[in-house]
C-alpha cells in the first residue's frame, strides 16, 4: 500500500510459448524464470498482493511456492495467441471485485523482465504519486539510435535513408531516444477500466537501467541475462 492506496501485481504466464517452449519455467541461473519476478515483487515496500495469472498447473504450483497467489487457472478463452494483457488483467481484477477484494492500482511485470529489481518496481509506484499520474511505463535507453535506421525501397537505394542532420552529427551528438523494455506497467484501475490502455496523456516514463531492461524472448536473450548477472555478483 501507498498513500492509502492498495496495489495489485500481476504476472501473466501463459503455458504455451511458440518462441522457446517452457519459456516461463526454463531455469535462469538455476531458478525458473517466473521466480525473478514475483521475488521482485514480494520484496516491494508497497505491492499487497502478487498474484500469477496462467492458464498452466505446472507454472501455477512453481509459482505458488514462492510466494504467489494462484485464485484461479486462467480460462481457456484467454490463454489463446490472441487474447490481450488488458482482457487478462480485467479478468483478474473482476474475480478478486467478485470475492470483495478491491484495489486501486494494477501493476503488471511480465516475467521475461527477471533482471528487473524490487527498487525498480518502487521507484515505478512512487514516481506515480510524484506526478499525480494515471499510468507509468518503463522505458530505457535505444540500444541503437533510431535516427540511423529506416525502411529500404524494393531497389535497396540507400539515398533516403538518413536525415540531412544525421549526416551532419556524430552519435554522441544525437538526442537521446528511448524504448519501451516491457518490465513494468502500472495505473490506476478505473483509468486502465476506461482507456482500455495503459498509454494515455497522463501516462509518465520510468527510465530503467539497460542492464535490468533485458526482455527475453529466445535463447540468446537468456544466455544474455545470464552474462549480466554473473558480471553483477562479480562487481558485488
Amino acid at each position: 500500500m501507498f498513500d492509502g492506496k492498495r496495489i495489485l501485481a500481476i504476472i501473466p504466464a501463459r503455458g504455451g510459448s511458440k518462441g522457446l517452449v517452457g519459456k516461463n519455467i526454463r531455469l535462469l541461473d538455476g531458478k525458473p524464470l517466473i521466480c525473478w519476478s514475483i521475488e521482485a515483487a514480494n520484496q516491494s515496500q508497497y505491492i499487497d498482493s502478487v498474484t500469477v495469472n496462467t492458464d498452466s498447473p505446472e507454472i501455477a504450483d512453481i509459482s505458488q511456492k514462492v510466494g504467489a497467489r494462484i485464485p484461479f487457472l486462467r480460462p481457456e478463452m484467454l490463454a489463446t495467441d490472441t487474447a490481450s494483457s488488458h482482457d487478462v488483467i480485467i479478468h483478474t481484477i473482476d474475480w478478486y471485485e467478485r470475492h470483495r477484494e478491491r484495489y486501486d492500482l494494477i501493476l503488471l511485470l511480465q516475467p521475461t523482465s527477471p533482471l528487473r529489481t524490487s527498487r525498480d518496481i518502487d521507484q515505478a509506484i512512487e514516481l506515480f504519486f510524484q506526478q499525480e499520474t494515471q499510468a507509468i511505463v518503463s522505458v530505457c535507453l535505444c540500444d541503437h539510435h533510431p535516427w540511423w535506421a529506416n525502411s529500404l525501397p524494393d531497389d535497396s537505394n540507400m539515398r533516403d535513408f538518413l536525415r540531412p542532420e544525421v549526416l551532419k552529427t556524430n552519435r554522441q551528438g544525437l538526442p537521446p531516444h528511448y524504448r519501451l523494455n516491457g518490465a513494468i506497467y502500472l495505473a490506476d484501475i478505473d483509468f486502465l477500466r476506461s482507456n482500455g490502455s495503459f498509454f494515455g496523456a497522463k501516462t509518465f516514463a520510468l527510465k530503467m537501467a539497460k542492464e535490468h531492461s533485458i526482455d527475453i524472448d529466445d535463447i540468446i536473450d537468456f544466455q544474455l541475462a545470464e552474462v549480466l548477472l554473473d558480471s553483477s555478483r562479480k562487481t558485488v
